[in-house]
């Protein structure tokens, strides 16, 4: 059983490494945020973090019965951006966890997700995947920023304290 407490935890953790993350993708120029590099579903530094940032604002939508698709390009103009946009996502996921109780965190229920496809999903399931999800285009990104010659430092991944 998931407890509201652990996951909580679990993205505090999580968003505190995202954080570092943009923190040294700030050092990229425009430039190089946006140069799309093959061999890369989402092909830009700036797409990677956008779509990471995204995924768990539709995902908690979902929880919610919203279906929040984030495709405001201004969303993605600069590492400020989406910082601002991680904020308000982390915070309505914080805000969705702290209203639910365990019960409702472990009990599968039908859900809406795109194209009004009806599916039945445990909330805890669904949150604990937008943080792994995260860790999955984390290193997307530092192979990209390899590749562009500025390698992430070492730290990024799961806090341990």
């Amino acid at each position: 059983m998931y407890t509201i407490a652990a996951c909580l935890d679990l993205h505090e953790r999580t968003h505190r490494s995202l954080l570092k993350l943009l923190e040294h993708c700030a050092g990229f120029s425009d430039d190089e945020l946006a140069r799309e590099l093959e061999g890369f579903g989402y092909p830009s530094i700036r797409h990677q973090l956008h779509h990471v940032i995204g995924a768990e604002q539709y995902w908690v939508g979902v929880l919610r019965g919203l279906m929040l698709v984030a495709e405001d390009p201004a969303d993605m103009a600069s590492i400020e951006a989406l910082r601002a946009l991680r904020e308000r996502v982390a915070g309505a996921t914080v805000e969705y966890l702290k209203g639910a109780g365990d019960a409702e965190l472990n009990t599968k229920r039908e859900v809406v997700t795109y194209g009004d496809r009806k599916v039945e999903l445990v909330p805890a399931h669904v949150i604990l995947r937008t943080q792994t999800h995260i860790f999955q285009h984390q290193g997307q990104v530092a192979a990209m920023a390899r590749l562009l010659g500025r390698p992430i430092p070492p730290g990024l991944d799961f806090p341990l304290s």
